[in-house]
């Protein structure tokens, strides 16, 4: 039985998700600008999640008016609130790695996202592995393809196919010259690459832990207002704590405010609601299979916003990761034909038992009639 093809459940998602990475990588990059103006990546983080609660509230009674959902209990609750830990702890030192280096160091080490959750979803029993079959094998070789394309993007230059140094302001020149790195800097990247990775290990939980929570909830946006409640109560009290000067929550009418906005409405809202509506239909290795192209979209604005140089090493390694990307796609596509098969089997058994059952019933009945 061929699976049809639907515009909602194939085509979409994968939309939304290339939409979101691009979505992320800009949000990324003016939380950088804002901190280069000498905003803190603490108050950022509050006041963004604040953004997001305050156009969540009406969510809970619209949901309640538009469909039937289950009753709110304790541990569901519990479950959102373990949530709000993990995403705004995640979100904490994720913001505070990128403040110690950029967004390309932070979307080169979030190709380490697709092996963390992969490997989390087949302990936790959410991914089958059947080394026999070959969704499984497109699955594990499509996403160590796509990480190798992302470290092959990030390490290797070889020759540049353009030059367009001359769109450049004329001091970046000067960037491209070695220098002396002090070692105050190596310091701040090495830590930066800690917080960034302690970041995608937490990020990747929390993936995990949504689709077990969207089960037994399944509201996205009641779920998203819950959880953004927990994560600004969290961020406010570490906030409060770490960047304890009163000044420093003072927003200016810049690229601050911009900044605040931005990630508020697209990142804690819009791009979360997404994530919570693809991981429901479709899990979460399939989300994070995505997360390397944030390092061909980094080099691609590069190039067409800021005159950066396109090297033969992007064009490798965007190739190797398309392939690694098209491969894990395969495999899910292929994983849920079968397991379509498999389920109308089942309910065609289903039908037949009962019809099997009466026919043996009025047999064994017209036998001891005629004994």
């Amino acid at each position: 039985m061929a699976r049809r093809w639907s515009f909602y459940k194939n085509l979409l998602p994968i939309l939304l998700l290339i939409g979101i990475e691009c979505n992320d990588m800009g949000l990324l990059t003016l939380f950088k600008a804002a901190t280069n103006k000498g905003m803190s990546n603490h108050v950022f983080v509050a006041y963004a999640y604040a953004i997001a609660t305050i156009v969540l509230i009406p969510a809970p009674f619209i949901s309640k008016r538009s469909r039937v959902v289950p009753p709110l209990s304790f541990i569901i609750l519990s479950k959102i609130v373990l949530l709000g830990i993990i995403g705004s702890s995640s979100q904490i030192l994720g913001y505070a790695g990128i403040s110690y280096s950029s967004p390309t160091l932070a979307s080169s080490i979030g190709n380490l996202v697709p092996a963390f959750t992969f490997l989390l979803a087949v302990f936790f029993r959410m991914e089958k592995i059947d080394v026999k079959s070959r969704t499984s094998q497109a699955k594990v070789m499509g996403s160590i393809i796509s990480i190798a394309g992302a470290f092959v993007l990030t390490f290797y230059k070889g020759p540049s196919i353009s030059n367009n140094s001359h769109t450049k302001i004329t001091s970046l020149p000067l960037l491209q010259q070695p220098i002396n790195i002090p070692r105050a800097v190596d310091t701040n990247w090495v830590l930066a690459g800690i917080l960034l990775t302690a970041d995608y290990l937490l990020f990747s939980i929390w993936y995990i832990l949504q689709v077990d929570v969207l089960k037994d909830y399944p509201d996205e946006l009641s779920m998203l207002f819950f959880y953004n409640v927990t994560s600004t109560i969290i961020s406010t009290i570490v906030g409060s704590i770490l960047e304890p000067n009163a000044s420093a929550w003072k927003i200016r009418l810049d690229i601050s405010l911009v900044s605040i906005l931005c990630s508020g409405l697209l990142g804690k809202f819009l791009s979360n609601a997404i994530y919570a509506w693809v991981m429901h239909i479709k899990g979460p290795v399939f989300v994070t299979a995505f997360k390397p192209l944030s390092i061909v979209i980094s080099v691609a604005m590069g190039v067409m916003f800021l005159g950066d140089t396109l090297y033969i090493g992007s064009i490798i390694g965007a190739t190797i990761i398309s392939i690694g990307l098209y491969t894990v796609l395969w495999g899910k596509s292929k994983e849920e034909a079968e397991e379509d098969v498999i389920g109308s089997l089942e309910s065609l058994t289903s039908e037949n038992v009962p019809f099997l059952h009466s026919y043996n019933t009025s047999y064994s009945e017209k036998k001891t009639d005629t004994n």
